[in-house]
This record gives structure tokens, sequence and C-alpha cells, in this order.
């Protein structure tokens, strides 16, 4: 039997360890409220644990992929160095 070729050919995965739970939560929750502009050629999924921030992007052409990382650690940089700047002492 000839198994079926997944939509989500390409796939890649980033983690940033911010070395604090709570910075990498509050770059997470700074980064979740933007959704992919073409959610049905890229998918991204999201986590945090022990202060690392763990990303995860499928799709269903390298281009895609691409266009799509390369924005994500865009606004990813300037969500960590404005945390980092302002976001001393500061509580979720």
């Amino acid at each position: 039997m000839e198994a079926v070729p997944s939509e989500w050919e390409f796939s890649c995965d980033l983690e940033v360890d911010y070395e604090s739970q709570e910075i990498a939560s509050i770059v997470y929750l700074a980064l979740d409220v933007d959704k992919e502009l073409q959610p049905d050629k890229v998918k991204r999924q999201m986590s945090v644990s022990d202060g690392k921030l763990s990303v995860h992007f499928e799709g269903v052409e390298a281009r895609f992929l691409r266009a799509s990382f390369s924005a994500f650690v865009d606004v990813l940089t300037l969500a960590t160095k404005t945390v980092e700047e302002f976001g001393k002492g500061i509580e979720l």
C-alpha cells in the first residue's frame, strides 16, 4: 500500500531559550495574536516550556514556509528586544 503524501511537505522548528519562563511567556503572548496570513499554505504552532519558546512551522511549499519563518523572526526579534529594554521587573 502506497503512503498518501502530506499536504504539509515542508517544515522547520525554532527554539529560543530565554532562561526565564516569565519572559518566554510574555514573548509568546505578544506573538500569539498574529495569526498566519495564509493558513491554508502555512501553519505555525507555538509553546512555552522551561523558559523556552518553541515554534513549529509547516508549509505546502518551501517559499511559503520561508516567507512565514522570515516574517516571524522579524517580529520575534522586535518582541525580544522590547522585553529586554522595557520588561525588567514586570509581572504577568
